[in-house]
């Protein structure tokens, strides 16, 4: 049976990353997930909106929950921050009456009622649940492939609310690249913050913190690194570029998304995968990949 979903990209991939979109839609295709365009999707508010005006912030990711819900749908994202805004939404929304009164009433003239019906999953829920699927679609292993990965802040946290009380969750992404071949690598700063939310304030302070995670990644054996979100993304493939640690040495590894290393490894051909959009060079670990 199908699985179909309304697809809700954010702002920063159809913008900044289109081969995190179209690796995710060639993988979805192999694996028979439907992925629909969500049409009238607006911005997910965002954990900025919320701190500034919680209401404002309900009301607008609440319409788009309440959207996929006429629809009959839910809803999936592959961006963290999107996924964090939606399912806290979906949660304060669902256990709080006053705030659903209140976003209800504000959608109201709109058509909309928000039902608590829809579920909001990260598209790498769904692959998760699909492992043995992608087991079988494995043509080109990846052994050698040095993982570090990046689960990213809004996938885990906070875990009541994201709806992962297994403190492991990142394992299971692990799980899903070492189907591949490759190898997850163990790296202490793997759980902390890439430095990304800080971009905007002191560039200087995110560069040291993405610092801080290279040396951690490097000094792991990884031979790349692995995101799951735009965000992280912006950090690892763009800020990195030229990235050195304090004695000068190189601390540049090639990025990559789940979705483009499990492409990879189902013989999906590199254009698809947007691997020509990837700014860190691929060279280091072409042989690896068979590119």
């Amino acid at each position: 049976m199908t699985q179909s979903y309304e697809v809700f990209l954010g702002c920063a991939i159809p913008s900044r990353f289109n081969n995190y979109e179209s690796s995710m839609r060639a993988v979805a295709k192999e694996l028979g997930v439907e992925l629909l365009d969500f049409d009238g999707a607006s911005c997910c508010g965002t954990v900025v909106l919320k701190s500034i005006d919680e209401n404002s912030w309900l009301s607008l990711s609440g319409r788009n929950i309440a959207l996929a819900g006429q629809r009959g749908h839910d809803i999936v994202t592959p961006c963290n921050g999107c996924f964090g805004s939606l399912k806290d939404t979906d949660h304060v929304l669902h256990d709080d009456e006053s705030h659903r009164k209140k976003v209800n009433a504000a959608l109201k003239p709109l058509g909309l009622e928000y039902t608590g019906k829809v579920k909001i999953r990260h598209f790498v829920e769904v692959l998760y649940d699909m492992k043995d699927a992608i087991e079988k679609k494995i043509t080109k292993r990846l052994d050698g492939l040095k993982v570090a990965f990046h689960p990213g802040c809004h996938l885990i946290r906070p875990s009541n609310v994201a709806g992962f009380d297994d403190p492991e969750l990142p394992r299971k992404v692990d799980e899903i690249i070492e189907l591949t071949g490759a190898k997850s690598v163990h790296w202490d700063m793997k759980l902390r913050c890439c430095g990304s939310p800080l971009l905007i304030a002191s560039e200087e302070v995110a560069s040291k913190i993405l610092q801080e995670k290279m040396i951690s990644a490097n000094g792991a054996g990884a031979n790349c690194v692995v995101t799951n979100c735009p965000a992280c993304h912006t950090q690892f493939d763009i800020q990195q570029l030229g990235l050195k640690d304090d004695e000068g040495n190189s601390l540049e590894l090639p990025a990559l998304f789940v979705t483009q290393v499990l492409g990879i490894a189902m013989g999906i051909e590199p254009e698809p995968l947007g691997l020509e959009l990837n700014r860190v060079s691929l060279n280091p670990i072409n042989d690896i990949l068979g590119i």
